[in-house]
């Protein structure tokens, strides 16, 4: 219960501030799971279920969910494994209602622990593992479509397109592509983290992290307060 209190004590309180003091105003939590394994392509049931626990999220524009990576058993024999949500400060504590909760996503329940909160920090590049344009399979199509969106957020970087990805949600088979955004600016890399690219971000793509430049290779270390 303290631990819980503290998290929302600091989300209203806390002012954060990137070099350059340009003002941080999303957060990421990150929940630890425990249970049964989850499906292969969760995402469209694990937004169902916290929808259910918070019916705030369902029509939420804010959130971004990242999905749990795969894993082959259960949690209990991976006590890393966390659910990680990118949104506002002003919304953790709605959030935090899912502390402790029980929920099925399909036929597999899981049990969330209490969540830590990072704070974003700019990075040059950014790697996500699956963005989706509806409309656009073909790596032209997404290619074209992709400059255009960035042109539009008004970001300038340099594209590094990765393998595509299947995934369905529901009866839908949708389909998506690694992606690594270099030469970002401080603001622009804060803006994708914040804001995620493309379709379908509440089903875990679109996520950036930022990425370390010495082994090319996707971490996740922001800063925790």
């Amino acid at each position: 219960m303290k631990s819980q209190f503290y998290l929302r004590l600091f989300a209203l309180i806390r002012v954060f501030l990137i070099p350059g003091d340009k003002l941080v105003t999303h957060v990421e939590l990150r929940f630890p799971i425990l249970g049964a394994a989850l499906p292969r392509d969760h995402g469209r049931a694990m937004f169902r279920a916290i929808s259910r626990v918070i019916p705030e999220a369902a029509s939420a524009g804010w959130l971004l969910v990242k999905d749990v990576r795969d894993i082959c058993g259960s949690f209990e024999a991976f006590p890393k494994a966390r659910l990680s949500l990118r949104l506002p400060q002003s919304r953790v504590s709605l959030m935090l209602k899912l502390s402790g909760k029980r929920i099925a996503v399909d036929r597999c329940l899981v049990r969330f622990g209490t969540p830590e909160i990072f704070l974003l920090e700019p990075s040059s590049s950014l790697y996500a593992k699956r963005v989706t344009i509806n409309g656009c399979s073909t790596p032209r199509a997404f290619l074209d479509a992709l400059a255009w969106r960035l042109d539009e957020m008004g970001i300038e970087c340099e594209i590094e397109l990765g393998l595509r990805h299947r995934f369905h949600a529901g009866w839908r088979v949708i389909t998506g592509y690694g992606l690594t955004l270099h030469d970002l600016s401080e603001e622009d890399s804060i803006v994708l983290q914040e804001q995620g690219l493309g379709n379908h971000r509440h089903l875990g793509c679109g996520f950036f992290v930022p990425v370390r430049k010495s082994l090319n290779q996707q971490v996740e270390k922001p800063r925790p307060y």
